[in-house]
């Protein structure tokens, strides 16, 4: 594994940093990983086995997520798009890459979607996961639930709502290693109790993921039991994009990349390597025309 460099970086008075893992002799563009709410850098050790031999690797702690500032109330989505333009800048400034791959999941495929519409320049190709395309009002009163829960100090019974908010539940269904993405979901939260006003943000705020993106390859995956956000949903939102791509990975719900993390480091392998035989042999993708 290459020696990390770490850069602290500021957006309007909150401090946030992002991880290098530089590559000499690189195959393809830096990939840059953001996650879904609370999820920061150090949590993609798959993805950097994968991927470090072929490319650098940058992942983040964005505003509100891992160990950087919290989030005021004032602040929304257009804050942490800014700050993925200000790592994507300061890495051009070292000389890393001038464009890159980005690999976003779940509330980041969604600030990552936005950015790469704003500047498609910069951006080589683009694989998002578990896409918050569509919440219907149902889910919306579960987590206003959930966040009132939490105020009335309520903490394990928020912690159990949370966690099977997010994931597919129903054991007819078979979810490859559920009861461990359900421990460590259930953790997670448990050491970031205030994380619910942050998931409820993401959710409330929905970022509109309209308009569609020309000009840059783009993969779009999911969980084929994803009961956060539909995988008929996340397949109409990929049909929007020109030269997209969608795949639907077996025996796993909206947490794909914790149960079944091998097949997604090789999806991404795959496809920000261009050695398209190798990007899911569990199941071929489906290149999608694009909506007129």
């Amino acid at each position: 594994m290459p020696e990390e460099v770490l850069r602290r970086l500021n957006i309007d008075g909150l401090s946030y940093s992002y991880r290098l893992l530089p590559n000499s002799r690189p195959s393809t563009e830096a990939v840059l990983i953001v996650g879904g709410v609370r999820q920061g850098m150090y949590g993609w050790p798959q993805m950097e086995h994968r991927l470090c031999p072929e490319a650098t690797v940058i992942t983040a702690d964005l505003p509100g997520m891992g160990a950087s500032d919290t989030l005021r109330d004032e602040h929304d989505s257009s804050l942490l798009c800014g700050a993925i333009d200000q790592i994507i800048d300061d890495v051009a400034a070292l000389g890393a890459a001038d464009r890159v791959n980005v690999f976003g999941y779940s509330y980041g495929a969604a600030l990552l979607f936005t950015c790469a519409q704003r500047r498609p320049e910069r951006v080589a190709r683009l694989m998002l996961g578990g896409v918050p395309t569509d919440f219907s009002d149902a889910q919306l009163a579960y987590w206003q639930d959930a966040a009132d829960v939490l105020r009335a100090g309520r903490h394990e019974e928020f912690v159990t709502m949370a966690t099977e908010g997010m994931l597919c539940m129903d054991p007819r269904r078979h979810v490859h290693r559920r009861d461990l993405a359900y421990r460590y979901v259930r953790r997670t939260l448990l050491s970031n109790i205030n994380s619910a006003s942050e998931i409820y943000r993401a959710l409330e705020e929905r970022l509109p993921l309209a308009g569609g993106l020309t000009g840059v390859p783009t993969l779009v995956f999911c969980g084929e039991h994803d009961t956060l956000t539909s995988t008929a949903s996340q397949r109409r939102f990929a049909s929007t994009i020109a030269d997209s791509t969608f795949v639907s990975v077996p025996d796993a719900d909206h947490w794909v990349v914790l149960e079944r993390a091998d097949v997604v480091a090789d999806l991404a392998h795959g496809f920000f390597t261009s050695h398209q035989e190798n990007v899911l042999p569990l199941a071929p993708p489906v290149p999608l025309p694009a909506q007129r």
